[in-house]
């Protein structure tokens, strides 16, 4: 009989990433429809004084391992001292965040405690007692159930800004255990981490996301996609052909080769829509597509499309917000 619900959360920088409250309110809904509590697992250098933040979102103790060593994620030795945790916990299924991180993570974890991993999934339902999840497959142009067999133990990482996410309750605080876990000596380290620093949104976490493609000539033009995510409080993304050209960076690259993103509004502007790109940001609420061409790919699979030359529309739509921000 299994003792609880197990959820991994991602501490960096000091602080938990978004998708960590994401998991946590995804496990407390599996938790409570299993009649079970719900454990989290924090790991990282000063993460005790944080812990007790993931109470705000359902988590009803948390299991903590904080060591210097572990202040940036290295798979050898976060995975050893995650699995010794969960190990004790005798959990009924383990969530965890499906970021660059996590995916990394809960491979190794699913193999070290041979445990029925899905990958990047998008829903979790619980029916009887029985666990059910979708993940997307084939770069996304299908979607499968996953279920478990009889005595399997479900290990499952959730996409980021899918998850219905819990208002924080600041008056429910988690119990907090620190875990005296041997943190091995791991024979690779992180030197140093290049984090942005330059005040633009994350593209994994932005709620908001204006990308451009092949289609704005130059990597000069990118500036008016950038002042039109000012306004909106929006992340700046790239095709792989923007990328490639050299007119942004890797790190801004949204698609099956880049990042996979799931914002509430994705404006696609001057991008085809081949199928790449669409594995990365599909399954984003809302798409509005720009593009000159009324039969680019990209309007299949949009919300709301603008057959327009982008140039001219871009600048026109950006004073609009610009004078509805100014009117409210």
């Amino acid at each position: 009989m299994a003792d609880c619900v197990c959820v991994v959360s991602e501490f960096r920088a000091g602080n938990f990433r978004r998708v960590s409250f994401e998991v946590a309110s995804e496990g407390r809904r599996v938790a409570d429809a299993l009649g079970l509590p719900l454990y989290g697992i924090a790991v990282g250098s000063g993460v005790s004084d944080k812990a007790e933040e993931l109470g705000f979102y359902g988590v009803d103790k948390v299991f903590v391992a904080d060591d210097a060593a572990l202040e940036h994620y290295v798979a050898e030795t976060y995975v050893p001292v995650m699995a010794e945790i969960i190990q004790g916990l005798n959990p009924a299924a383990i969530l965890l965040p499906a970021s660059v991180d996590g995916k990394d993570l809960s491979a190794r974890l699913a193999a070290r405690l041979q445990a029925g991993l899905a990958q990047d999934c998008t829903e979790v339902v619980c029916e009887n007692g029985v666990l059910k999840a979708k993940r997307p497959i084939f770069a996304g142009k299908c979607l499968a159930w996953c279920e478990w067999s009889q005595g399997a133990l479900p290990m499952i990482s959730c996409r980021p800004n899918v998850m219905d996410c819990k208002a924080a309750d600041a008056s429910r605080k988690a119990a907090v255990e620190k875990v005296d876990a041997a943190v091995p000596e791991a024979r690779s380290r992180a030197l140093s981490v290049d984090l942005d620093t330059s005040g633009k949104v994350e593209l994994t976490e932005a709620e908001i996301i204006v990308s451009g493609g092949r289609g704005m000539k130059g990597p000069e033009n990118f500036t008016i996609l950038e002042e039109l995510a000012r306004e909106l409080g929006a992340a700046v993304g790239a095709s792989r052909a923007a990328v490639d050209a050299g007119w942004r960076p890797h790190s801004d690259q949204v698609g099956q080769t880049g990042k996979v993103v799931n914002p509430n509004l994705y404006i696609a502007v001057g991008i085809s829509g081949a199928i790449q790109h669409l594995a990365g940001m599909g399954s984003s609420k809302f798409i509005v597509a720009v593009n000159k061409d009324p039969e680019a790919p990209i309007f299949s699979k949009a919300d709301f499309g603008v057959v327009e030359d982008l140039f001219n529309f871009v600048p026109v739509f950006t004073e609009e917000v610009r004078v509805l921000k100014s009117t409210c």
